[in-house]
């Protein structure tokens, strides 16, 4: 499913592009040198905005036109291209590697984009805690249980806890309870959004919750990384693992931003 999501560079989401070799295909390559002067928005008469390059509406790789629903979120894009200096990095446009796959991808599949958030959620990351030591088990609850509480609350989904990694299977009226909010966001940008958060966090739960304004995504994103965090202080931190988390992180955000700019 997930090949299904096309970014601007190789025909996988930013979510499972190992940002290191994505850099290090970038320097490979030669960037194309920046072809343009000014960078504008055009509104059309059905309410969506289109990004244009010296008059010239920006496209997809799959050669549609860039059109956001609203100026908000076209301005993301906008301003992606004109932050680009004398060759355009497609590895600094984030957003609009997130429209590019929203259009060309999510657009026609957005029923099995749907499913595979759904999956998450019958074994997200926020069911599964640790027995020991107690302060990671008190960190865990935390960050995790009030996206639980919320996901009871508003959702009326109710999951089930496990100690370690063995697999518990969720009730099934939990499942059909987010199945059934989650058709109310299948939007393609809505969507492609979630579909990022959700597979950078492992959480669907966490990704569904920011997308509600219900949590910081900032908070989200310090949510998934509870146990690698609690790690890093036990044992220190890899410096390549480092730069692939901001990787990561960079991604996340603008997920979140495209969101924010669509409400």
């Amino acid at each position: 499913m997930r090949d299904l999501l096309n970014d601007l560079e190789s025909g996988k989401t930013p979510a499972e592009l190992d940002p290191i070799r994505r850099a290090q295909s970038t320097i490979r390559k030669p960037l194309p040198k920046r072809f343009y002067n000014e960078v504008s928005l055009s509104a059309d008469e059905e309410g969506g905005f289109s990004v244009q390059l010296d008059g010239k509406s920006v496209r997809t790789p799959g050669a549609s036109a860039v059109v956001l629903p609203n100026e908000a979120a076209a301005l993301l894009v906008a301003a992606e291209y004109e932050a680009q200096g004398e060759h355009i990095d497609p590895a600094t446009m984030p957003v609009t590697r997130l429209v590019n796959t929203a259009i060309d991808g999510v657009a026609v599949h957005s029923q099995a984009v749907l499913e595979d958030v759904l999956r998450y959620s019958t074994g997200d990351l926020l069911c599964y805690r640790a027995a020991s030591p107690e302060r990671l088990v008190a960190l865990q609850a935390e960050a995790w249980d009030p996206v639980l509480d919320w996901a009871q609350e508003h959702m009326g989904a109710h999951f089930v806890l496990a100690e370690g990694v063995i697999h518990v299977e969720q009730p099934r009226e939990a499942i059909a309870a987010v199945s059934a909010y989650l058709r109310q966001k299948n939007d393609p940008f809505r969507l492609a959004a979630l579909h990022v958060m959700t597979t950078l966090t492992g959480s669907a739960l966490l990704a569904l919750a920011v997308e509600a304004g219900a949590l910081d995504p900032l908070a989200a994103w310090k949510a998934a990384h509870v146990d690698e965090d609690w790690n890093i202080s036990l044992w220190g931190e890899d410096g390549e693992a480092a730069q692939r988390r901001a990787f990561r992180e960079r991604d996340m955000m603008a997920a979140a931003k495209l969101l924010a700019a669509l409400d």
